[in-house]
């Protein structure tokens, strides 16, 4: 019997013959390293399985809803559907492969009885193939390696099987669960196959695999009903929808239930199933009843949370659960005050920012919104900067306009009153010429490197044990120090003494010291001290950053000045003036290029760096207490 699985044997003392496995059902979790292939692969499950009608148009990578993550290709929040293959219902669960959702991973594997992890055929076992294999490792999950992505040209499958058993062996699996099988697929054509070199017609190795290998769910039917809340989902009409597995008993609408939490042993309340569905395929389906195993959303429960178990009235049992991560970073949400709010959003006070930053809070449970001192500030905590970015795009496309400082690491302290830090692991994988250049900046960050070797395609592998801290705003530098081709994967490493001050960012500012219309002749002089962001026409203010100096110190300018006409012209006087097109910053490299006397104003039409005090000789006096 599965460890990870709660018995009755456990809770009721004995009564093992109750115990029952539902032959019906599969539950599964899809887990892997990010762009691996997961959403890709759910696709096809769906598709074979007859979720679709045959001319039904269908967007890729359908699990991912939403626009971010159907833009930047990643999953962020983990979905669920459910197919039928041979009158067995396979409930699927896509997991995000980012470690900034991994909060998302570790909760859903508590509802499923075995994993599929999938492996990039070229890329191999990836620092998030190891953390997410490790939490299934943990929980006695059994696991079906899928060797993705085998039609690329470089794939080298038989290697990457042997990466993968090697990391099987470094997380201590058993002998059954490095007895596991392993399926070739190419998600993308919808193919899968037992054998390395065969070359598969469609999806059915990966579903007889699934049925043979992945454990029915078992519990006692006859017992009280005990449905363990992995997930929370938020709906405008319904409010908050809570997501489980039957783990005992059965559950029913209008049926009376106490929510309890391991957690939290003072917290019972009763109350009402008041609508009950299951999966099947894309859409949530209205049941009366669910017996043991199936994965079920319950609404109308106002107070429901992540962690709760919903027990009978007469057998109030909560199912022990891990704690959620805590959050390592922090920013403040503040409402905007330069010269130029208020004039592109449609949400600007602060009682809007607040509401909607507590809504955010309904889904996502690795969040915490605080209020402080200031009425118009709001510290926000998030897993990482793309944790926190994510939501700032989100809101910005709804209107929104605030501001936003820099992200700063929580702190902790021990019990002798030492500083701790949240420490990351950080994966680089580099072309060689560069690595010396990566090693230099890391270790500037306070970096330390613990392993160096070769990764496949003539790339270097380094890793560093790194505060959180000094990876903000790395990135883009990164990327700019490898010339695009450097993978930087990063994994939180827990908390460890506090390493000592990090210089985040060599060059200055350029300020526009007044406000008007950037003008081509004031760009033109301005460009000769730095890197532009702004190009003619674009409206700015006093103490707004319009570019980077290449020299350590912050620069004001004028970039609305005009050129002076006078009677007498030289011959090359009226020769257009050249101007080097701008950089115009995205999101997160705005957010990273950011120092911590500036904010980023974002609107739903722009992205603007300023200076924290605007006026010019406040500013002057601030840094001199400083």
């Amino acid at each position: 019997m599965k460890e990870n699985f709660h018995t009755a044997e456990d809770y009721y003392g004995g009564f093992i013959d109750m115990i029952q496995k539902r032959e019906d059902v599969r539950n599964v979790a899809i887990i892997a390293h990010v762009d691996h292939g997961k959403t890709t692969l759910v696709d096809e499950l769906l598709k074979q399985s007859g979720v679709f009608r045959e001319n039904q148009e269908i967007a890729e990578r359908v699990m991912d809803s939403n626009d971010i993550e159907r833009e930047r290709g990643i999953t962020i929040l983990s979905k669920n559907t459910a197919v039928m293959y041979k009158n067995t219902k396979i409930n699927i669960i896509d997991t995000p492969g980012h470690a900034d959702f991994g909060g998302e991973v570790e909760r859903v594997l508590k509802m499923v009885n075995g994993v599929i992890l999938v492996v990039d055929a070229f890329e191999g076992a990836m620092p998030q193939t190891k953390f997410v294999l490790r939490k299934a490792l943990e929980l006695r999950l059994p696991v079906i390696v899928c060797i993705n992505k085998i039609d690329r040209p470089e794939a080298r499958p038989s290697e990457v099987v042997e990466e993968v058993l090697e990391l099987f062996l470094e997380l201590d699996a058993d002998d059954s669960q490095l007895d596991c099988p392993f399926v070739y697929a190419s998600a993308k054509t919808g193919i899968a196959s037992l054998d390395e070199d065969g070359a598969g017609v469609d999806m059915t190795p990966l579903f007889e695999t699934i049925l043979d290998y992945i454990p029915a769910p078992e519990g006692d039917p006859e017992a009280g009903t005990q449905v363990l809340i992995s997930t929370i989902d938020y709906n405008e009409y319904v409010g908050r929808i809570g997501v489980g597995k039957v783990d005992n008993g059965t559950i029913a609408v209008n049926q009376e239930v106490i929510i309890c939490n391991h957690h939290e042993p003072d917290k019972q309340k009763k109350v009402k199933v008041s609508k009950l569905y299951e999966f099947d395929g894309l859409n949530k389906v209205d049941v009366r009843e669910a017996g043991i195993g199936s994965i079920v959303a319950i609404s109308g429960i106002s107070d429901i949370h992540i962690g709760d178990t919903l027990c009978a009235v007469d057998n109030v049992v909560p199912i022990p659960f891990q704690k959620i991560s805590e959050p390592t970073i922090a920013m403040q949400f503040i409402v905007n005050d330069s010269p130029l709010a208020g004039q592109e959003g449609k949400y600007v006070t602060s009682r809007h920012i607040r509401d909607r930053l507590f809504k955010e809070l309904n889904t996502d449970v690795s969040l915490r919104v605080e209020e402080t001192d200031s009425a118009d500030s709001f510290k926000v905590s998030g897993r990482g900067e793309l944790h926190l970015s994510v939501l700032i795009e989100n809101m910005r496309r709804e209107g929104f306009e605030f501001a936003v400082s820099k992200a700063e690491v929580l702190y902790k302290t021990d019990e002798n009153g030492k500083r701790l830090e949240p420490m990351e692991l950080a994966y680089v994988d580099v072309p060689e010429e560069f690595s010396g250049t990566v090693i230099e900046k890391l270790s500037q960050r306070k970096g330390e490197l613990q392993n160096m070797g070769k990764a496949s395609g003539g790339y270097a592998r380094l890793e560093f044990s790194i505060p959180s801290r000094g990876l903000i705003g790395y990135r883009g530098e990164f990327m700019t120090d490898t010339k695009g081709n450097g993978i930087l994967n990063t994994i939180f490493d827990g908390y460890g003494p506090y390493k000592g001050d990090i210089q985040y960012r060599k060059q200055g500012s350029l300020i526009a010291f007044e406000a008007g219309e950037a003008i081509t002749y004031g760009l033109y002089n301005a460009q000769e001290r730095g890197t532009l962001f702004i190009s003619p026409g674009e409206k700015v203010y006093s103490g707004m950053v319009v570019g980077q100096n290449g020299k350590g110190e912050d620069i004001e300018l004028n970039v609305c000045k005009k050129k002076q006409l006078t009677n007498t012209r030289s011959s090359s006087a009226d020769e257009a003036l050249r101007l080097t097109p701008p950089k115009i910053l995205s999101l997160e490299q705005a957010l990273d290029f950011i120092d911590t006397d500036e904010l980023l104003e974002v609107t739903p039409e722009n992205l603007r760096i300023r200076k924290k005090i605007l006026d010019p000789t406040l500013r002057k006096r601030a840094g001199m207490k400083k």
